[in-house]
């Protein structure tokens, strides 16, 4: 699919230090910075947990439960940002002092997501909890909570996810998108918010004397930032000032080999160096491996791994997940294969229109991975697409994710309004979302959610762009460019990493790897030779290069260090590319 290359505006900012590199400049510029503190990653310039709503009756419901040594149950989601909040409130009570503290992750398979009635009484009959913390989820759970009440549990909820038209009647929500809550950074994911909580319970007994009446060493919560960073990018928040300090200080953790041994292990079976980790690797090698237990079995595995106390048993954990990671593939890639058949009736129909909204639904795909698909072809496609996979009692499950300018969310809620009976439940953020309706109804929703689309959106929606930091001339197309680029990260979600665009002559190319493209380029007044690569630029149909040696083609792309047999040089990871006019 065609794609548009669109400069971002390429002004350098003159209120930033002058000793900061003019590319630098330009990119902080293209991404709103104009002010230096913006550029400051020390813990010392997050924002204070004070301004998030009810922390205060949360302190005080954790603190009840701390003197009186209250059984503690944390139950979590069943993602990369649930198992890392599990492990983080796991982690941080105990080194406050909690004795009675266990976890349970629903088995989304049987329970769904949430804390839902059924997980309750699970949780009440293996645990008979007095408290529950719900960490990545309960801000929708209403009736779970109403059922833990009613059994004679409090119940503290800490969640992100956007809030309904009604609350849960939680004992304390913590929720930084809740209605009335003034914490400016509305993109905390649920383990950034449940950090937020430990610290505000450790001050409150610092505060109070506890660590010196109880003659206990006060903690060093900064030492389960690794898996803040982790919990963080595998979600995909949006990476503003306050998440990347805590992306940046989990990175840090890493690189000195301070991290816990369960990120070792993932690091390790991943093929990555510690010392020059960067936030897409967890993002995209470590996440997956992490989220593999939740889609295909039991996320306890994931958050047995980072709770592991010695690398020899994270390692044991790491494998695992690393094996799930690999069938989880190939269950895509079938799903893949099978979606794109599907695709191909509907985009071929007369109408048009009906490729705006997409959904798919085919009985036999997996539940766990149907998320997955929906990005690959939201990817492909530049359209919002929607996946079911068969869920309990005649109900399917759907996987939404959506593109700039459409609020999946928001689309679904305006459907529930209309349509009372359409959608049994629904949930999510802005550009992905989760919901449950009846089999029987797949075709009356596949037209009404198509029906929205068209509604709100515009053609320029629709456009596949790829935005640019503008051109690199041939003095800055240097390995100490692409250095300083690296140590100017975290970059992430909203806060992208540098792309640049120009124009090349290829000079030679071949396949590796089957899809991917090893090229060597030059500038229009360059003589020396630039290694490059286009990863995925082959399809299992086509396996010819689209470009031949000699081509004058327009490129997208990154700068990179490509390190090997210890000697580092300068490679361009090619984003997009089409032959110049």
């Amino acid at each position: 699919m065609k794609k548009n290359i669109v400069r971002r505006n390429t002004k350098e900012s003159n209120q930033l230090p002058e000793n900061i590199h003019p590319i630098l400049r330009r990119i902080y510029a293209n991404r709103n910075i104009f002010d230096s503190i913006e550029l400051e990653k020390s813990l010392t310039n997050l924002l204070p947990f004070n301004a998030l709503k009810n922390i205060d009756m949360a302190v005080a419901l954790l603190f009840d439960a701390l003197k009186l040594q209250k059984r503690v149950l944390v139950i979590g989601d069943f993602d990369a940002d649930g198992a890392t909040s599990t492990t983080v409130a796991i982690k941080c009570l105990g080194m406050l002092g909690f004795n009675h503290i266990n976890y349970l992750v629903p088995d989304r398979f049987k329970y769904g997501y949430g804390l839902t009635p059924e997980i309750v009484q699970k949780a009440h009959e293996s645990f008979s909890p007095d408290l529950i913390i719900t960490v990545d989820n309960g801000i929708s759970s209403i009736d779970g909570v109403t059922t833990a009440k009613s059994l004679g549990m409090q119940v503290l909820v800490t969640d992100h996810h956007l809030a309904g038209d009604v609350l849960p009647e939680a004992d304390a929500i913590v929720n930084p998108n809740q209605p009335g809550d003034n914490f400016s950074s509305k993109n905390l994911a649920g383990v950034g918010v449940i950090f937020y909580v430990m610290l505000a319970l450790r001050s409150y007994l610092r505060q109070n004397s506890w660590f010196d009446s109880q003659k206990i060493q006060e903690p060093n919560l900064g030492t389960v930032l690794d898996i803040i960073a982790l919990g963080t990018v595998a979600d995909v928040v949006p990476l503003d000032f306050n998440n990347r300090i805590l992306v940046n200080q989990g990175l840090k953790r890493i690189r000195a080999g301070s991290a816990c041994p369960g990120i070792k292990a993932l690091i390790e079976i991943s093929n990555r160096n510690p010392e020059n980790l960067v936030a897409s690797d967890l993002g995209f090698c470590l996440g997956p491996r992490l989220n593999a237990a939740g889609r295909l079995e039991d996320m306890s595995i994931g958050i047995c791994c980072l709770l592991a106390n010695n690398l020899q048993e994270a390692r044991h954990y790491a494998a695992q997940l690393d094996s799930l990671n690999q069938e989880r593939r190939a269950i895509e890639s079938q799903m893949q294969t099978e979606a794109m058949v599907s695709l191909d009736a509907l985009l071929l129909t007369p109408s048009t229109s009906r490729a705006v909204g997409i959904c798919l639904y085919d009985e036999n795909w997996h539940q766990g991975v149907i998320g997955i698909l929906a990005s690959r072809v939201k990817d492909k496609l530049h359209r919002p697409v929607i996946v079911f996979a068969n869920g309990e009692n005649g109900e399917i499950k759907g996987s939404a994710r959506s593109i700039k300018n459409i609020h999946i969310r928001d689309v679904l809620d305006h459907i529930a309004t209309q349509f009372p009976d359409l959608i049994i439940k629904f949930g999510g953020h802005a550009m992905a979302a989760g919901l449950t309706i009846h089999k029987t109804n797949f075709e009356v929703f596949e037209t009404r959610f198509n029906e929205e689309i068209q509604r709100i959106v515009k053609p320029e929606y629709l456009e596949q762009v790829i935005y640019s930091d503008g051109e690199l001339s041939l003095h800055d197309i240097n390995i100490t460019v692409a250095e300083l680029l690296k140590n100017a990260e975290p970059w992430g979600q909203e806060f992208p990493e540098p792309v640049f665009d120009g124009k090349f002559k290829l000079t030679q190319q071949r396949i590796v790897g089957q899809k991917h493209l090893k090229l060597k380029l030059k500038t229009e007044n360059g003589f020396d030779e630039i290694d490059a690569i286009a990863f995925n630029a082959l399809s299992e149909d086509d396996q010819a290069s689209p470009l031949s040696t000699g081509d004058e083609v327009n490129m997208a792309y990154k700068l990179d260090v490509n390190e090997f047999r210890g000697k580092r040089n300068l490679q361009l990871i090619v984003e997009y590319f089409e032959q110049a006019e």
